[in-house]
């Protein structure tokens, strides 16, 4: 069960702060974020090297992308294609907007029931699949202002007890400061990398687990968008993006080297 969480700040100059954990088995191979797909040099994003997608990207029109399985969803069918896919596609688009309505159109009986984030520096969304149950339709919802978390359920769905146990921490939480020096996520990278589980012992209750049967915290990201033309306002206001290379209890968070790297527009789907 991966977890994203945003926090959109419309006219702040840094309108959109996200951080998310990857929990996956840890014997599926991958690769971190680079510029691992000719045919898409403007995307940056990890590498599922077993189906060849990704579950969170960013484009060099600061377009970002996240995946999630949906509840008792997990793992991929013989008949369906890969949810890898989906944030690749989502990352042809050179804006939020346009990404969330053309993915919005797709059969989501093509797919395993899955939640899509997609965001930029000015519009967020939460795509949903609920497979055979909607009919192949995937609903689109704007992303409100504030803080918003996303699992393997509805958005803010205190059913999962993960979101039940951490929402309101995010919520009163420090805001991670970019322009600090070095950064600041201290508030936020310790909370992705909490392990207490909740007084339950579920699994899944905790932000970064590992379990007896080899289903882990596998990555984790904090990723920041400046809002369009802070670059004038200040120097260095670039997207940012710092990768865990493994679970965030025991992995230092270092920046994505590649989005530095050439960049190249994201063509407009069509």
């Amino acid at each position: 069960m991966c977890t994203v969480v945003i926090l959109r700040r419309p006219g702040h100059r840094w309108p959109l702060l996200l951080a998310a954990n990857r929990d996956e088995m840890k014997d599926r191979p991958w690769r971190p974020p680079d510029r691992h797909w000719p045919d898409r040099p403007w995307v940056v994003a990890g590498l599922d090297l077993e189906a060849g997608g990704t579950w969170l990207g960013m484009n060099d029109s600061g377009v970002v992308a996240a995946v999630m399985n949906r509840t008792a969803s997990l793992g991929p069918a013989a008949d369906k294609r890969s949810r890898g896919e989906l944030v690749l596609d989502a990352l042809d688009s050179a804006d939020a907007a346009d990404a969330a309505e053309r993915m919005r159109h797709l059969d989501g009986n093509a797919w395993r029931e899955f939640n899509l984030a997609i965001a930029d520096d000015r519009d967020a969304f939460w795509l949903r699949s609920r497979g055979r149950a909607a009919g192949g339709r995937v609903e689109c919802f704007p992303l409100p202002e504030g803080l918003s978390m996303l699992t393997a359920r509805e958005r803010n769905d205190r059913v999962s007890s993960r979101i039940d146990r951490y929402l309101d921490r995010f919520a009163d939480a420090l805001a991670p400061d970019p322009d600090a020096f070095g950064g600041d996520w201290a508030e936020w990278s310790d909370l992705m990398a909490d392990t207490e589980r909740g007084a339950g012992g579920e699994p899944d209750s905790a932000m970064c687990i590992d379990t007896d049967f080899g289903f882990a915290t596998t990555s984790s990201s904090l990723i920041a968008l400046p809002a369009a033309g802070s670059r004038v306002l200040r120097a260095g206001a670039a997207p940012i993006w710092k990768f865990a290379a493994g679970p965030p209890a025991t992995c230092p968070y270092e920046p994505v080297a590649a989005l530095d790297g050439p960049a190249a527009p994201a063509r407009a789907a069509g």
